[in-house]
């Protein structure tokens, strides 16, 4: 049974292009903070140097597609899925830790946490799931309400294992989970329709902004880590990465 049996689609747009513009806001902040020092902190100068990589700008462009590679997914996951899931469930900010949508139908509380793709959990974080929602059913009890929690991945598909004791919670993932939500088995495309040519609207400052942050950074590196001939000075470099 669906938790819903219709959606108030004016509600999902505007949840939709909100979450895109925090997207775009959160990704170029992210990129006007980026730091060259920082950066090579957590770097490894030798895989640079083993691929060859002698020119500042080579090794700042590395550094901004791995940045991007590497937030853009969490950012995205932090920002987009919950706000659109909340509107489309018609349901509350949960109050517990761990659970981000409460949604009470008559005698039954649902709690939903959301998640961006179905390989978020190892098994640390999934017992601490797990107990964040042990702790948000006994407040469904003091309810007097059936609990049925659940974890809904945004995107992809997500299989039973057969391995293991079955898990007290349901996992619904990709259109499955948004049906769940919604009622709509066509939800999971009108989803991505509903973004239209909204991301066109940002590609302009996201593209400045990167390119601000490539210019800056290779004249940070450049100040710190070249030779006067412009070359790598590439023991300066892993002093500064690996020295005591």
């Amino acid at each position: 049974m669906p938790i819903n049996e219709g959606y108030d689609e004016s509600a999902v747009a505007l949840a939709t292009a909100v979450a895109l513009e925090e997207f775009y806001k959160s990704l170029i902040a992210g990129l006007d903070r980026l730091n060259i020092k920082k950066i090579m902190r957590r770097k490894n100068p030798y895989l640079f140097r083993a691929k060859s990589i002698n020119g500042a700008a080579q090794i700042v462009d590395a550094l901004l597609a791995a940045f991007i590679s590497s937030s853009e997914e969490t950012i995205f996951g932090n920002v987009f899925f919950e706000p659109i899931a909340a509107a489309a469930a018609q349901g509350q900010k949960a109050l517990a830790e761990g659970v981000d949508i409460m949604v009470e139908r008559e005698n039954t509380i649902y709690a939903i946490a959301v998640k961006s793709g179905t390989s978020v959990f190892n098994a640390n974080s999934r017992k601490r799931q797990e107990q964040n929602f042990m702790a948000a059913q006994k407040l469904a009890q003091q309810a007097k309400k059936r609990f049925v929690p659940i974890v809904g991945y945004g995107y992809g598909q997500k299989k039973a294992t057969g391995r293991g004791l079955p898990r007290f919670y349901q996992e619904l993932s990709g259109q499955n989970f948004w049906t769940a939500l919604t009622g709509d088995e066509e939800f999971y495309l009108k989803l991505i329709r509903l973004m239209d040519k909204l991301p066109e609207k940002y590609i302009e400052e996201f593209g400045l902004s990167y390119q601000k942050a490539a210019n800056r950074l290779v004249k940070e590196f450049a100040n710190e880590f070249c030779l006067e001939d412009g070359g790598i000075d590439w023991e300066k470099l892993v002093a500064f990465n690996s020295g005591k």
